[in-house]
């Protein structure tokens, strides 16, 4: 049965959503129905259609008491909205359905497992967030919670646990119907942990192991796990929170951390072999992945910055975007991410420029536009001459501009929106020390109408970083310092 809370949010974002225009919205990235989203949730697939849900608050463009909100779609790429999943309505949850994940039951119902919040008052006046796993059942549109919720608390964790950072469930069943769950938790040192728990029936769970543990290594609490197997590897996804640059490593504070390692199925080990950053942009946060019918294993996560949240404009009806989804793979010890394969069918009038010489700033006609799949390649004109700088300057007027520019020197790849009409001194520009050989790089730059995200060198670095630049701005320009060849491929998204 449909609770009031619930009832009531149905409808407002049922309302709200009529004064949102189209073009006022993202093409092809999932954004707020109206209101704040963040966090990815519930990740899955199920009854032939993609499910996402996400982190919600309908009634406001600020974070609020967490929902959860629902979109579906056939191709990942083209959304419709259905009515908010959760809303916080029970005496385990009154203060929030944060993050979670979803699945497929046996007998064909869509189980999702989220954690309850509740705010308990301290004694020096305070309040701390009581966090709990809790489960709803539902058949793609309605979800019921389970009458025995929670079905983890404080009393499962092992000893010196936070029962007030125990968040995020990330569910998924294994070859023989068991089903494990990796959680972030907080341990004694301060620091973050990944704890295992597992289930025979998908409703009864147990504390099993703490799967990883950060030691401090990389920023504090590990937010938003997610596992899974690819190419031979575990892969361990995570946004920890507070970290520490590490060179061109781990600057966004709440940040992203993918380990890659072993992983014996048997003993549910897994023992680390490498670690980076899963986007070395300005925007992304809290990934989710799942395993699409065909094989492939495809992330997304959420296109903001905790830190630049107060770059908007206060009369926005909606915050929040995701990523685009990406095809993820492992080379030489490393996350590979591509732009998913179905955005190609969104591609129309293909513009193409080969051996353009780049000396100064250039234009080139039928190359602009805000929704657009660019391929850039660049190269020194005369191989014994290496260019000084290069940029590629978009969402541009005679007032605004986005910049990627690259310095062969020192082979830094920098993003740079401080002119994308932002009014808050915050984060605008970030850089990535990427791979060159003698200033020869390769660039897949995806625009929507509020978001650039960077592929270099066919996948092995991402930068992401959203725009508030109105879509008008459409230019595109070219800026060397030096001489630079460029063969350049450009098509609009329809």
């Amino acid at each position: 049965m449909t609770s009031q809370a619930l009832r009531e949010a149905r409808k407002y974002e049922e309302a709200s959503e009529k004064l949102i225009k189209e073009e006022e919205r993202p093409l092809f990235h999932l954004a707020a129905r109206t209101g704040w989203m963040n966090d990815p949730n519930g990740f899955s697939y199920y009854k032939g259609q993609y499910h996402m849900f996400y982190q919600y608050h309908p009634y406001d463009a600020h974070w609020g008491p967490m929902h959860w909100g629902h979109a579906v779609s056939r191709d990942l790429l083209h959304w419709d909205y259905l009515p908010a999943a959760l809303a916080p309505d029970e005496f385990y949850d009154m203060d929030g359905c944060f993050s979670g994940s979803a699945l497929e039951l046996p007998d064909g119902r869509q189980l999702l497992m989220y954690t309850g919040v509740v705010r308990e008052r301290q004694r020096n006046g305070g309040a701390c967030e009581v966090q709990t796993q809790c489960l709803a059942v539902g058949d793609g549109v309605d979800y019921e919670k389970y009458e025995q919720n929670p079905v983890l608390s404080e009393k499962d964790l092992p000893e010196g646990a936070s029962r007030f950072d125990f968040r995020d469930p990330k569910m998924w069943r294994k070859a023989d119907g068991t089903y494990c769950a990796v959680i972030g938790n907080r341990p004694v040192d301060g620091s973050g942990q990944i704890l295992l728990c597992t289930s025979e029936d998908g409703f009864h769970w147990q504390y099993r192991k703490v799967f990883a543990a950060n030691n401090n290594r990389f920023g504090k609490m590990w937010e938003c796990p997610d596992f899974f197997e690819l190419d031979g590897k575990g892969v361990l996804i995570v946004s920890p929170q507070d970290m520490l640059p590490q060179g061109f490593e781990y600057h966004n504070g709440n940040g992203t951390l993918c380990l890659i390692g072993e992983y014996d199925e048997e003993t549910d080990s897994f023992a680390e072999q490498h670690n980076q950053s899963i986007d070395y942009g300005i925007d992304f946060y809290a990934p989710q992945t799942i395993l699409t019918q065909d094989g492939r294993r495809i992330m997304i996560g959420w296109m903001q910055n905790w830190d630049t949240c107060a770059i908007r404009i206060p009369e926005d009806k909606w915050f929040g975007q995701m990523s685009l989804p990406r095809e993820l793979s492992i080379k030489n010890g490393r996350l590979y991410q591509k732009p998913i394969r179905e955005l190609e069918e969104m591609r129309r009038d293909r513009v193409e420029y080969r051996e353009v010489f780049v000396t100064d700033t250039i234009n080139l006609e039928g190359i602009r536009g805000r929704k657009a799949d660019i391929e850039l390649t660049i190269r020194p004109a005369d191989e014994q001459k290496l260019y000084r700088k290069f940029a590629v300057r978009f969402a541009q007027n005679a007032q605004y501009q986005t910049s990627v520019s690259f310095r062969p020197q020192e082979n830094i790849l920098k993003i740079d929106r401080k002119f994308s009409g932002s009014r808050r001194a915050v984060i605008h520009q970030r850089r990535s020390r990427v791979k060159s050989e003698n200033g020869h790089l390769k660039l897949r730059m995806i625009l929507d109408r509020f978001s650039v995200e960077i592929f270099v060198n066919d996948g092995e670095q991402v930068m992401s970083a959203t725009i508030q630049t109105a879509p008008e701005a459409d230019g595109i320009s070219f800026f060397a310092d030096g001489e630079v060849k460029m063969d350049i491929v450009k098509y609009a998204l329809e």
